[in-house]
């Protein structure tokens, strides 16, 4: 491009000169404007505002889109027109500076295909050039009054263009107004609409169209959503076959792609301004997509913590695997899939579901086949490699492996969306959704399996059955605390003296856990040693608080022992012992209930412990009921079950056999509160079923 050394000027007393140095941010175009506003209103220039205000904003404006460093605005004004002059600071090469967006043009002179912006100068200055400095570059133009213009374009009125001082061009019938131009500029989106777009897109093509004089026109546009391709604004006729249109992409990012076309006949003008058209429409389609891509991935966010919550609800591992399939379909999926791998290292289905349940058998069908080009197989690949994996057909899609701590579980299959693939917002969020599902899992087999485990021990701490003797009647209820992964410290025990008594055993240990149940099974095997080598119950009791206290830990145990033989008559004789543990409650026959025995010292805490001995003589149809504090430690709130209440509720149950009496007063604890027991609850009741 050539241009001129500098603007020319008249010089004089008339003139009227402004300088200012802007900064490089959006309020500089108005800055500039309000500069030559007030320079235009002292030298009574006002004729020529419109046509400087948008040069003024052009230059301006692409300088800080381009340059982005500080301008150097000059303004002088004399009584025939107005200079402007915008510089900038920027090093580097001409090209890299030459204001406005290139397009591809290639039958208009070469001021358009410099950019919109030159072209626009180029159309309404008088004259305009670009000076070239060590510290940058600067681009003027000169308006002068359409009266006092001597073969310049006079502002406003279509002249000969001489691209900064080049060779005149002829003038052209259909070039755009100022005014015109500035409605173009100045139009923008309602930014109360919900959907600004299409009004301020059939604004922007209205415009253009009557400028070029076209008989129609349209933007296409797809957001990449699926949708496809969709019309977001429409002016004038169809183009009639045969037509040559003028298309002009739109300047957006994936998954946006769109274009302008024009039925418009071809013109210096009707491309430039398609371009400038297409330019101010991508940049507020741009701001579209960024905030649709924001409130989606807030969006996702939402659905991620959402799935979190739900996956960690669950520690059953059969629920958590059906769960998978239910948060990613539809939304994520048309179907999905959770495999699991078992001890051998096959792949087994644990899950499906498919946004049309009528396809759930095939889809079943599909995911079971074996064979090398089976949909298992590259399943089977997914889970080995532990990457991503691409599904073919018949069931298109991908699969995720589900690994959690180094360990893999499995991999999750999902099937493509119905209308588009997945993009890779998408993907991200999937394989997100794999990695919690497979830490559920994960989760989930760990609780499983301590839940087994505490099972199995805390049966191994009480007896399978209780022993059937005849005229002696037994009966237990155990209800472990809600926490079903901890081993309790409660237990009972029905053990035969060599004497021919029976001796029965409840206590409880403090605490919980493996170490609780440790000391749980110390003691029950301790006395069942003791008293099978006929042993005393005192000496017993403190062979176990001696070898209790010796083990340390700050363990603890309350016990009580009743050894129950043939007494006068059909009576039992109970010979009792309590070590810290509650007194009984003996129900008699005749109704009535009443704590019987003598407390003593709990095992473990002293070097020695009193244990005193009460006889108490059962009749036929008499029981007598031990338990541990879960039941009457139970809480409602800040209330206790509590010693007397349990007194009150055996006291309607005397007579019943020893089962009724044990289901119906754990039914009355359990009952007592809506919360799941804290505390192991421990129920032994024994009875003179003698006739």
């Amino acid at each position: 491009m050539s241009a001129e050394t500098g603007p020319a000027t008249t010089g004089g007393r008339d003139e009227h000169v402004r300088r200012v140095r802007l900064p490089a941010d959006r309020r500089t175009p108005a800055a500039a404007r309000a500069l030559v506003r007030s320079v235009l209103t002292e030298a009574r220039l006002d004729g020529l505002a419109n046509e400087a205000m948008l040069l003024t904003t052009e230059l301006s404006t692409n300088a800080v889109e381009h340059a982005r460093t500080e301008l150097d605005i000059e303004v002088v004004a004399d009584p025939v027109g107005i200079t402007v002059t915008v510089s900038d600071f920027a090093a580097g090469p001409v090209e890299e500076l030459i204001v406005g967006v290139r397009n591809d043009a290639t039958n208009i002179d070469e001021v358009s295909e410099r950019g919109r912006g030159l072209l626009l100068v180029d159309h309404f200055a008088s004259r305009w050039g670009t000076t070239y400095l060590p510290t940058g570059k600067g681009v003027w133009f000169r308006l002068d009054l359409p009266d006092r213009a001597t073969g310049d374009r006079g502002a406003g009125t279509p002249g000969a263009a001489t691209a900064g001082g080049g060779t005149p061009t002829a003038p052209e019938s259909s070039a755009p107004s100022a005014g015109a131009m500035s409605e173009l500029m100045q139009t923008t989106p309602d930014p109360y609409a919900e959907d600004p777009l299409p009004d301020f897109a059939t604004s922007l093509l209205t415009r253009v169209a009557e400028m070029v004089g076209a008989a129609g026109g349209v933007v296409r546009l797809d957001r990449g959503d699926g949708q496809g391709t969709q019309v977001l604004a429409r002016y004038g006729r169809q183009p009639r076959p045969g037509n040559e249109l003028l298309r002009v992409p739109l300047a957006v990012h994936r998954p946006y792609a769109g274009e302008l076309e024009l039925d418009a006949a071809p013109s210096a003008y009707a491309r430039p301004l398609a371009v400038l058209m297409a330019e101010r429409l991508s940049l507020h389609l741009e701001n579209d997509r960024l905030r649709r891509a924001d409130v989606r991935r807030q969006a996702w966010l939402t659905f991620l913590a959402e799935a979190s919550e739900l996956l960690a609800q669950s520690l059953d591992v059969e629920l958590t695997m059906a769960l998978v399939p239910q948060l990613v379909v539809p939304r994520l999926g048309q179907w999905c899939a959770v495999h699991t791998t078992d001890e051998w290292g096959r792949l087994r289905l644990a899950a499906a579901s498919h946004a049309d349940e009528s396809v759930l058998p095939q889809l079943h069908q599909v995911l079971e086949e074996t064979g090398p080009d089976s949909v298992q197989a590259r399943l089977r690949e997914a889970s080995r490699n532990g990457t991503q994996m691409p599904l073919g057909a018949p069931m298109e899609g991908f699969a995720v492996p589900l690994i959690a701590r180094g360990q893999r579980l499995g991999t999750l299959a999902v099937g493509r969306h119905q209308r588009h693939r997945h993009d890779p917002d998408e993907v991200a969020v999937l394989e997100d959704v794999a990695r919690r599902s497979a830490l559920a899992i994960e989760n989930a087999r760990i609780h499983a399996e301590r839940r087994r485990v505490a099972h199995t021990l805390q049966q191994s701490l009480l007896p399978p059955v209780l022993p059937v003797v005849e005229g002696i009647g037994f009966a237990a209820e155990y209800v472990p605390t809600g926490g079903d992964v901890d081993v309790g410290g409660d237990f009972y025990d029905v053990v035969p003296l060599p004497d021919g008594r029976w001796l029965v055993v409840i206590g409880d240990v403090s605490g919980k856990g493996v170490q609780a149940a440790t000391v749980t099974g110390l003691v029950r095997d301790v006395i069942r040693v003791l008293v099978g080598d006929g042993k005393p119950l005192p000496e017993a009791l403190a062979r176990v608080n001696e070898t209790l206290f010796e083990r340390g830990g700050g363990r603890y145990c309350t016990l009580a022992l009743a050894a129950v033989g043939p007494g006068d008559g059909n009576q039992l004789d109970v010979s009792l012992h309590l070590a810290g543990h509650d007194r009984p409650v003996l129900l008699p026959a005749g109704g009535g209930a009443r704590f019987v025995g003598t407390g003593g010292t709990a095992l473990g805490l002293l070097d020695s412990i009193a244990s005193p001995t009460a006889v108490v003589a059962l009749d036929p149809g008499d029981a007598l009921v031990f338990y541990t504090d879960g039941v009457t430690e139970r809480r409602r709130g800040r209330e206790l079950f509590g010693t007397e209440r349990l007194r009150d509720a055996a006291a309607p149950l005397a007579g019943y056999s020893a089962d009724v009496i044990a289901a119906r007063l754990r039914s009355t604890a359990i009952g007592f509160s809506a919360e799941a027991p804290r505390d192991d609850i421990a129920i032994l009741v024994l009875r003179n079923d003698a006739a």
